[in-house]
């Protein structure tokens, strides 16, 4: 009987929200570009000025996380310091200074008929987000959403729920000093898993789209109960190939960046591909500086065989996304070989080759296909504010709508303006 009570409320909860959004969607749509980035600013303002106040939430979430067992990749993702806090202000005012993404005339024509016609750029209309672990997160979906005209509902992991509503609450603030309806962007008030299935499955007439960022397990429940379009952000087994023709420094240095700058990020590399050719010239280096670095390897029986440290990878270390500090290293035959490995095991998020040779550069990233491909550079630059976008709610790995990272501009749709003068069609 009480799981039905609360069953009942939580439903109700999610049923005021829906009807919320709904209304504050027309005021945010209604909003001007001007509008728009005053409630950015003035979100960033409040995050600066209420730092303390979020900091203080964090420590309450990190507490948690911590007596629950959080690994260190997931404390890392979850931390909350004056510089963070900072960079997401710092974000909200990246993504206000963006050109505006609504009002673009896409593409126009005119047709026999004397009609004009313009594709033009619209929001998508009122956004779930089922997000984990990382409170910044709050921030950049929020600032995207009211740049791109959307009305949003976030619902964050319970891990950091505390961080979550700190930050949410300076995003309505801001709303609020801009005089936009501050229900254009809500948090789901609980932390019970019954929110999400409503979301997902009830709210068909409220939510246009569902956009999840986190692990395998709640990419799988969105994808199985959504009832509504999905802009799917699957895990990030990111790779980086040394070719025969890599110079071996940079190929140390960009596989020690991708790696360790950030383990538990989704464009951390995972594995790294040595091509034959190279190995000799190359492992060495690569085993001596990752050990340095403090990262565990799992080799095949080439690398195991180059230092006694190597673990002994199994078939199951090639599809693992470890957000750790640990890496799996095969040596592979050609550049084929590299690329047939990212086909059968890779997520298509992201992938790196360190290569000299221009025409082996241009047929990788050619052939692999992935949402984003690099040459001689680390993955970990798979973030929306490194591609110039101000910020990104996540990497899409889909093929629908959206590809790579999203930004405001991903956010939005299109409808079609058709001018005439007074034609009737035979």
């Amino acid at each position: 009987m009480a799981e039905t009570q609360n069953e009942s409320l939580i439903d109700e909860a999610m049923r005021e929200l829906g009807v919320a959004a709904r209304r504050a969607s027309a005021s945010l749509s209604a909003a001007g570009s001007d509008q728009r980035n005053m409630a950015l600013q003035a979100a960033a303002d409040k995050l600066r000025q209420r730092q303390p106040d979020v900091i203080a939430a964090n420590a309450i979430d990190m507490r948690n996380a911590q007596a629950r067992g959080l690994s260190a990749a997931m404390l890392d993702r979850l931390m909350l310091d004056a510089d963070r806090v900072d960079a997401m202000a710092n974000g909200l005012e990246n993504i206000a200074a963006l050109a505006d993404p609504l009002g673009r005339v896409i593409a126009e024509w005119r047709q026999p008929s004397g009609l004009h016609i313009q594709r033009v750029s619209v929001p998508l209309g009122i956004i779930g987000i089922i997000y984990e672990s990382r409170p910044n997160v709050t921030a950049d979906a929020a600032g995207l959403c009211i740049k791109s005209g959307n009305a949003v509902i976030l619902r964050g992991g319970s891990e950091s729920f505390q961080s979550n509503l700190a930050i949410y609450e300076c995003v309505r603030a801001g709303l609020t000093a801009a005089r936009i309806d501050d229900c254009a962007v809500q948090m789901v008030p609980t932390t019970d898993r019954l929110a999400v299935g409503y979301l997902l499955s009830s709210m068909i007439d409220t939510i246009d789209v569902v956009v999840p960022r986190g692990g395998k397990s709640l990419i799988k429940r969105v994808q199985d109960e959504a009832r509504v379009p999905v802009i799917g952000h699957l895990d990030g087994i990111c790779h980086v190939y040394v070719h025969e023709k890599a110079n071996t420094d940079m190929a140390r240095d960009v596989v020690i960046n991708a790696k360790m700058r950030r383990t538990g990020i989704c464009g951390a590399a995972e594995t790294v591909l040595v091509d034959r050719k190279a190995a000799d010239r190359v492992l060495p280096a690569l085993l001596a500086a990752l050990s340095d670095a403090g990262c565990e390897v799992r080799g095949d029986e080439t690398v195991a065989a180059a230092n006694s440290t190597v673990i002994p990878a199994v078939e199951e270390d090639w599809s693992t996304e470890y957000l750790d500090a640990i890496i799996s290293i095969r040596v592979v035959d050609s550049i084929d070989a590299a690329i047939e490995h990212i086909r059968t095991y890779g997520s298509g998020h992201t992938e790196s080759i360190i290569t000299d040779d221009v025409r082996a550069a241009e047929k990788f990233l050619g052939d692999v296909d992935s949402a984003i491909v690099l040459h001689n550079a680390s993955t970990q630059f798979a973030d929306g504010g490194e591609f110039g976008m101000g910020a990104e709610i996540g990497i899409a790995t889909g093929r629908i709508h959206a590809r790579g990272p999203v930004g405001a501009e991903q956010l939005t749709s299109f409808k079609y303006v058709v001018r005439g003068t007074g034609q009737t069609r035979s």
